[in-house]
């Protein structure tokens, strides 16, 4: 058993990107936080699943070309092979959690960003 803050971590980015509360053994927790505008690199996992569930704001879930649009409340589930891009195109920062598992250290593979409209 552990317990963290999110205080006691950071951003990946300053002040976005994934902040990782757990990595391991068995699966990652991080929160995931997009000022307007920002984005990160197109990726598939090998063997992970992973699951973003939006605690606020809206953001672009871009899965296999499919643009979907997800606000508050929402959660979307990401099977292991299918290629998925985060952008905030909103006005508004957004921030969600990610779980991925099974824990695995080395699963992302990086692809080309979608062109979106």
């Amino acid at each position: 058993m552990f317990i963290i803050n999110e205080n006691d971590r950071e951003y990946r980015y300053g002040d976005h990107g994934p902040k990782y509360l757990m990595k391991g053994p068995r699966s990652n927790f991080a929160l995931v936080q997009f000022m307007p505008g920002q984005d990160f690199r197109a990726h598939y996992h090998n063997v992970m699943e992973e699951n973003f569930f939006i605690l606020s704001g809206e953001v672009d879930i871009v899965v296999d070309g499919v643009v979907n649009h997800l606000k508050a409340g929402d959660l979307i589930h990401i099977e292991p092979g299918e290629v998925h891009y985060v952008i905030n195109r909103s006005d508004a920062p957004m921030k969600m959690v990610s779980t991925l598992a099974p824990y695995q250290e080395v699963d992302k593979v990086e692809v080309d960003n979608p062109v979106l409209d």
